[in-house]
């Protein structure tokens, strides 16, 4: 990129890839970004976005590669990094000049100068933050304009930094020029006002922008770069002026409120103002302490004034809110029990200022204006609630009443109502006794003031718990004011079922609730106004998700439930409203469980066609797998007739091949898992449906847990014709994830396999012989943590039980890999067994080692002989867990025997699978003290009397008195 000519390559290049022919595009990005490491391009770069004789559209695309660079290539640790010397010859020039003549290429530069800001300055850049304040003194009205607009993006990225260092250098930066930036402010707002009182449109235009750039440099330093405000005289004069121009902007809006291009100027000069004072309260509490009685009085009066409502707007309204609410709830201005003797000043002042402005009639004069102004329906809304019912009730949580009016006000009202609750409660009451009366729905006005007022008294639901007695009155008053079906009324019932719905799980008589579903039914047809409809799905919800929900009093309202939510989802076309609705009917099927039944068939013809209509709403396909989870659920074994649908769907959302798998998978993994488990048999479909799996184990995600079940699930289900057709996937699946889990990955594979060794005792070990010796290994080892070596020690244990012969053929398979004896390899085996039993925590699994030791008395081996005594420490031990004394009879309670079907509705096919391979194992069918009884007669019969009696006079005198009461009861 060195020769004379280069500069005209990149230049031709970049002129090819402004064009709009593909043929033409491609080739040239392509050797655009074979460029980007090459030295010197980035310099080529700035010299043809610096040179304004260029096209625009070629300086805009250099700007654009430019700094996409600087994010890949300029940190000296970055692969194919820019040489330091092209670096300090770029900065030179970056900073040379400020007369980009071309707004969106200026905007773009100082972007770009600012991300070089945020890696070298201060050091490597010392220069840039005084040629800027340099720049700015300019006359040349362009020049001063982009330095300004560079000084912005550079204090915004160096501000954002928040490791201690960087925030320590941005408040030295901010000390050495803040006065500036403030007296720079101070100049261009009053010049602005200067011209406002000319009737100067276009230099107003000028010097506002001007003002609304230091601003904004201003807000930054303020709030990053000083962090006592109230120590810094001009800061604490920049907040006072704050409220002074705030006044004056409100008042020039109001006179250019037919001016659109000044409006919205100066609304947005008002909306930094009014974030700068969010932010200082919110940053810096107590230094704003001083300001609070001020912040008050001022919000107060536009919001609750005829005259101050007549000059806002809907984001500085917001704006307003917020400041009452943070100080409000403020703990900084609040004295807890540790201050109590001992107040801080600054608490004492703030809960002077606030005590001292919210008196008993300010309160209720606030609430008051809340509830007659800032809660109706607009006619805004009435529009939306016509042309768009869903849009309308649309969920607006997190955080949306720091930028939407309507939830701010009334999270506005729910803190003064908490914060003030003994003085506002009569106000509200008296409200609600007011409006509750008036049922004539031509009177608009009162209808939406009854509306509001009824919304209040949902949001205050708690606070009013002591006060309202809601048996009463739900069913006295609201239950009627549901029948009137007067057209205008709509926005009562909507209101009246929501209300319902908030205090359900307050105070609400569980004996009511079935007045609750009568009376949401009716709310459903579809003879009812659609907002009204879905919001009494809502309350269905919240009804059947109440603590005190029982399951027989909804059972006479459950067909008409599911028809009319199955109506209103067909009905509603926004991805969100369904969403919304299948969101319900899985509440409603998940509590009811295998109530559901009877009427699937009306599930099983729509969601097929809801699936397939979803095809671009991945959201949606989830809210259908979770319907079916529940659905499959509700089914248990019934589940298989929707096999044709269910398999499909299982198979796309789980296929890593198809590019939606990333937001399905999880879903589709708990549906396939639930499906399995309530199946009856194996079928080709669901066999087949397991090609899936062994790409998910590859995949190793946070879901690897689940599809382990589903193995598990499959071995249970399918057992020889499962293993037949996926035993190699399986084996190399578990061996080859192991090395890349943690302890609880590895415990969740070894349970896995252990399920294996269960159902096929001879094969199953034979299939995992390489991986059994890499666990013997381990053993040996010792270096596992308790609960992974309890799992190595059981996979043993079920080995030695069930396939001594296997064991020994893996000891002596282990001895070639090693070139060590098989007898040296049990010798150290049985000794740190033995020495680890502790790790083994579980009593099933004590008894299995146990077992599997006990076994091992009959395999004549002169190491296991040799080891006996601490073989039979460990057996007495598990002998001591396991025996219960019943009928002067000592038993071993593990064993369970055989348990008939218990026919819980809530057992799975695969639970059933579970509870018998449960009865089949050794655990629970053998006797643990009979059977150590057993082995320890067939070792005196294998060694003779003599031998035996030597052996066993080797285990310590305790150990073999406590054996013997043992086997002698």
């Amino acid at each position: 990129m060195n020769s004379s000519n280069a500069c005209d390559v990149v230049l031709e290049v970049l002129n090819r890839a402004t064009s709009q022919e593909t043929s033409v595009l491609k080739p040239a990005e392509q050797q655009l970004k074979e460029w980007e490491t090459q030295p010197g391009f980035y310099s080529i770069l700035q010299a043809i976005f610096s040179n304004h004789s260029i096209d625009v559209n070629v300086r805009w695309l250099a700007v654009l590669y430019f700094k996409n660079g600087i994010d890949r290539y300029w940190r000296k640790t970055a692969p194919n990094a820019i040489a330091e010397e092209e670096k300090t010859s770029i900065r030179a020039q970056l900073i040379g000049s400020f007369n980009e003549p071309v707004g969106p290429i200026a905007t773009q530069l100082a972007v770009l100068i600012s991300k070089v800001a945020r890696l070298d300055c201060p050091r490597n850049w010392p220069e840039l933050i005084p040629t800027l304040l340099e720049a700015v003194k300019t006359p040349d009205k362009l020049a001063q304009q982009r330095a300004l607009l560079t000084l912005h993006h550079v204090t915004k990225t160096l501000a954002a930094k928040r490791l201690a260092n960087d925030r320590k250098l941005f408040q030295e930066l901010t000390t050495g020029v803040f006065g500036f930036i403030f007296n720079l402010w101070n100049h261009h707002t009053e010049t602005f006002f200067q011209y406002a009182t000319q009737q100067n449109t276009s230099n107003m235009i000028e010097a506002l922008e001007f003002s609304i750039l230091t601003l904004k440099i201003l807000r930054k330093q303020l709030i990053y770069g000083i962090p006592e405000p109230d120590k810094v005289p001009d800061a604490v004069m920049v907040l006072q002026l704050t409220f002074e121009r705030l006044r004056s902007l409100l008042d020039l809006r109001h006179s250019f409120k037919n001016v659109s291009q000044m409006k919205e100027k100066l609304e947005k000069k008002i909306i930094i103002l009014g974030k700068m004072l969010l932010e200082s309260q919110e940053t810096y509490p107590v230094p704003y302490v001083g300001f609070i009685k001020h912040t008050l009085e001022f919000t107060t009066n536009y919001l609750f004034t005829d005259d101050g409502r007549a000059l806002l707007f809907e984001r500085f309204t917001v704006q307003c809110m917020s400041l009452i609410k943070k100080i409000v709830k403020c703990n900084s201005y609040k004295t807890t029990r540790a201050m109590e003797d001992a107040k801080n000043s600054s608490v004492i002042e703030a809960e002077k200022a606030t005590s001292g402005f919210f008196t008993d009639s300010v309160l209720t004069e606030m609430v008051k204006c809340l509830l007659t102004h800032y809660f109706l329906l607009t006619e805004e809304d009435r529009v939306m609630w016509e042309n768009d019912p869903e849009g309308f009730v649309g969920d607006e949580g997190g955080e949306s009443w720091k930028f939407s009016l309507r939830p701010c006000t009334e999270v506005l009202f729910l803190t003064l109502f908490h914060a003030y609750r003994d003085v506002l409660k009569p106000t509200l009451l008296q409200m609600v006794h007011t409006v509750q009366g008036f049922e004539d729905q031509s009177d608009m006005n009162k209808l939406l003031q009854k509306e509001a007022v009824y919304n209040a008294i949902g949001l205050a639901a708690f606070e009013l718990f002591d006060e309202v007695d809601f048996d009463t009155w739900f069913v006295t008053h609201l239950l009627k004011e549901l029948e009137n079906k007067s057209p205008n009324y709509k926005y009562i019932r909507r209101r009246v079922i929501w209300l319902i719905g908030q205090w359900i799980g307050v105070k609400l008589s569980p004996s009511l609730h079935p007045a609750v579903y009568q009376a949401v039914l009716p709310l459903l047809s579809q003879e009812e106004d659609l907002v009204v409809r879905i919001t009494s799905a809502q309350t269905l919800k919240i009804a059947v998700d109440d603590f005190e929900f029982k399951t027989e009093a909804f059972i006479p309202f459950l067909e008409s439930s599911v028809s009319l939510l199955f109506g209103l989802l067909q009905q509603v076309s926004e991805c969100d409203s369904k969403m919304h609705i299948l969101h319900v009917l899985s509440f409603i099927i998940e509590r009811v469980g295998s109530h559901i039944r009877p009427y699937a068939s009306s599930l099983a013809q729509y969601l097929p066609m809801m699936w397939d209509e979803s095809s671009d709403h991945n959201m949606l396909r989830c809210a259908i797998l979770t319907t079916l989870i529940c659905l499959v659920q509700g089914l248990g074994t019934l589940s298989s007739n929707l096999y044709p649908f269910l398999i499909p769907v299982i198979q796309f959302s789980t296929d890593v091949s198809q590019p939606p798998h990333v937001y399905l998978l999880e879903d589709g993994l708990d549906l396939w898992f639930e499906t399995v488990q309530n199946a009856t048999s194996m079928t080709p479909d669901l066999l087949k449906l397991f090609a899936n799996m062994p790409p998910l184990l590859e995949l190793g995600s946070e879901n690897l847990k689940t599809c382990f079940h589903i193995v598990g699930a499959y071995v249970l289900l399918g057992r020889q014709q499962f293993m037949e057709t996926y035993a190699p996937a399986l084996v190399a699946g578990c061996s080859n994830i192991l090395n890349d889990l943690r302890a609880e990955g590895i415990v969740t594979v070894m349970k896995l396999i252990e399920i294996i060794f269960r159902v096929f005792p001879a094969e199953g070990p034979q299939l995992f012989r390489d991986l059994l010796i890499g666990v013997l290994e381990l053993i040996l080892a010792c270096q596992e943590i308790p609960v992974v070596m309890a799992m190595y020690f059981s996979l043993y244990a079920r080995i030695i039980l069930k396939n001594q012969e296997f064991f020994f053929s893996v000891l002596e398979r282990a001895s070639q890999l090693w070139n060590q004896s098989s007898s040296e390899i049990l010798d150290r085996l049985l000794r740190i067994w033995v020495e680890n039993f502790d790790m083994i925590s579980q009593a099933e699994r004590r008894k299995l080692s146990a077992l599997a030791l006990a076994s091992l008395l009959t395999s004549n081996s002169r190491i296991v002989q040799g080891r006996i005594p601490d073989m039979m420490y460990s057996i007495v031990e598990v002998l001591h867990d396991v025996c219960r004394e019943e009928n002067d009879t000592l038993i071993d309670y593990l064993v369970i025997g055989t348990v008939e079907d218990l026919g819980d509705e809530y057992e799975t096919e695969h639970d059933k699978r579970k509870r018998k391979i449960s009865q089949e194992d050794p655990v629970h069918s053998v006797s643990l003290k009979e059977f150590v009884g057993s082995q320890i007669r067939g070792c005196e019969q294998l060694n003779g009397s003599e031998k035996f009696q030597e052996m066993m006079g080797q285990v310590d005198f305790e150990v073999r008195q406590q054996l013997q009461n043992f086997l002698m009861r």
